[in-house]
């Protein structure tokens, strides 16, 4: 107990604080959507509009989409804040837009995909997944054969 001023003054107790965590939404997206889930074709076809403009608005990257993706701008709006709060773009502020780019190059992601893949399918056995690729016909042993090769030289 520590005393305050005067003998008149009442005592003040030092109590430790407690802190609850809740659970919240930023930008409304939910936590849930931070994951490494898969691109859906949707979020892959934004992500290439950004690798190969460099930056776009939402506007732009709306017009992009067209015809294929018909959407409304608070549509891809949703869809750039959900990419945002996964890592796989970042915004600037430019007059009164946000304007987006691409967070990382097109084959760092596609080697996240891939990983994935092999993760759920392969339960994360790369030898696994190049058999199957050789023993589906994907990649010929010819083929394999020059990528052991290219893998060696960078060792």
């Amino acid at each position: 107990m520590l005393e305050r001023g005067g003998s008149s003054d009442p005592p003040l107790f030092l109590f430790p604080l407690q802190f609850e965590l809740f659970s919240v939404t930023l930008c409304n997206v939910t936590e849930r959507n931070g994951s490494t889930r898969p691109l859906t074709e949707l979020q892959q076809a934004i992500l290439e509009i950004l690798w190969k403009a460099g930056k776009a608005n939402s506007e732009q990257i709306r017009q992009g989409l067209l015809p294929k993706h018909p959407l409304k701008d608070s549509s891809v709006r949703t869809l750039l804040r959900r990419l945002e709060a996964q890592g796989y773009v970042m915004h600037e502020v430019v007059g009164k837009s946000f304007v987006y780019r691409a967070e990382s190059p097109s084959q760092t992601v596609a080697v996240g995909a891939v990983r994935q893949l092999i993760d759920r399918f392969w339960s994360g056995s790369v030898d696994q997944f190049l058999k199957g690729m050789v023993d589906e016909q994907v990649l010929s042993v010819e083929q394999m054969e020059r990528l052991a090769k290219k893998v060696r030289a960078k060792q």
